[in-house]
Order: structure tokens, then sequence, then C-alpha cells
């Protein structure tokens, strides 16, 4: 009746997961200041938005290995 779901999908489901706080209000107020007049909290929200992509394509590229 259900099916499982591959390994595959599993790992891309907990990176979503893991994301999902990185990427919310209490963790985006920390990063306080600036660096080279670029804000930190531009730095961490496309940091881990750019991280976050880059594990999604290595889980993707390496079915089961």
């Amino acid at each position: 009746m259900f099916k499982r779901s591959s390994p595959n999908r599993q790992r891309l489901a907990a990176l979503a997961l893991l994301g999902a706080p990185l990427l919310s209000y209490p963790l985006l107020a920390l990063p306080e200041g600036q660096m080279n007049g670029i804000p930190d909290v531009f730095l961490y929200l496309f940091g881990v938005w750019g991280g976050l992509i880059g594990l999604a394509a290595w889980v993707a590229e390496h079915r089961g290995k």
C-alpha cells in the first residue's frame, strides 16, 4: 500500500528540516555588524542558502554510493 521512501529522498527531507531553523527569524537576528560594508546578516543568509543548495546537489548526485 505505502511505498518506502528512497534513502536519497529521506536525506533531502532531512536537509530541508535542517535548513528551516537555520533560515528562521531567531538565527537571522543574531549576526550584527558589517564586513567590508556588507551587513553580516546578508553574509549569513546567502552563506547558509548556498550551503544548503550545495548539500542538496551533493546528495542528489551521490545516489546510494
